[in-house]
């Protein structure tokens, strides 16, 4: 059975083998096969039978009892998030299986808040999608225009690389973020698109995938290094825009009366040219992107 299939079973056997027998207590004897813990000790630990841990790997029991979910997580030492991802992926709802996802657009008012904003800002879909950009973002990333996908330019970008000193840690929590907000929708005809291009295309981006890591989205800062102002440290914000499904209004601000915010101010003041990554691309742009209203 695939990973596709049995999306319990996949992530229960990457977290098993990310925790060494020594977190789990388990005395280092003789050479390991396998990294992390075994099944046997995995059921052992969580006071299971092995026999029913190794159906729950298998997808032949998708329905653990609450009580059996709580011990297994306390072996593999999973945080909250963790915890919140695992319990979508034996949800007892149905998963909409064949439907057409629904077309990401902004509401009007959130285009209307994202222009009146100073400060770098930008809406992104339930995939990382750039669905509208005001000026000072564009300003800041080039990758920040309407059209792009995040995870596809840190992953496959040279240049977008190159702002982010703190690249691995960055693309870290975009993988983890992405595992936290799909949940067991894994039959996305986008999300399906993206991670399969991602996983040909960059092995950074299918050894991350393969450690079902999960972070919820969160306040951050973010470090920039740009080729005109010099580097950058900014706080991000991510709202959440009411009345649709996962977009977020995102936010880039310094502290007030630092060097961040006067290097920001100078790169608005300065009008800056900014290359509009759909050009050449192939990638048509979208129509919410807000440079184009009125």
């Amino acid at each position: 059975m695939s990973a596709t299939t049995n999306a319990l079973g996949a992530y229960l056997r990457a977290r098993r083998e990310l925790v060494t027998p020594q977190q789990a207590g388990i005395p280092g004897v003789g050479v390991r096969r396998v990294p992390g813990l075994r099944r046997e000790e995995v059921a052992m630990l969580a006071g299971i039978s092995a026999d029913y841990y190794l159906r729950l790997e298998r997808g032949r029991d998708r329905n653990p009892s609450a009580q059996v979910l709580e011990s297994i997580a306390r072996v593999l030492h999973l945080d909250d998030d963790h915890i919140a991802h695992l319990r979508t992926l034996v949800s007892e709802a149905p998963r909409r299986r064949g439907r057409r996802p629904p077309r990401e657009i902004p509401p009007p008012g959130a285009l209307k808040l994202l222009d009146s904003l100073v400060q770098p800002a930008f809406i992104e879909g339930r995939y990382f999608d750039i669905l509208a950009s005001n000026g000072l973002a564009r300003a800041l990333s080039p990758g920040l225009a309407a059209g792009g996908n995040q995870l596809r330019d840190m992953f496959l970008d040279p240049a977008e690389q190159a702002l982010h000193p703190d690249w691995k840690d960055v693309t870290e929590c975009l993988v983890a973020n992405l595992r936290q907000s799909v949940g067991n929708d894994i039959d996305d005809p986008r999300f399906i698109e993206l991670t399969e291009e991602l996983s040909l295309a960059s092995p950074h981006f299918r050894r991350l995938w393969a450690r079902h890591e999960v972070r919820g989205q969160r306040g951050s800062l973010m470090r920039i290094n740009h080729p005109q102002v010099g580097e950058l440290t900014l706080n991000r914000e991510r709202l959440g825009i009411g009345g649709t499904e996962g977009l977020m209004l995102v936010v880039y601000h310094p502290e007030a009366g630092s060097s961040d915010a006067d290097k920001l101010a100078l790169l608005a003041s300065a009008g800056l040219p900014t290359s509009d990554k759909n050009k050449g691309s192939g990638r048509p742009a979208r129509e919410t992107d807000s440079a184009a209203l009125g």
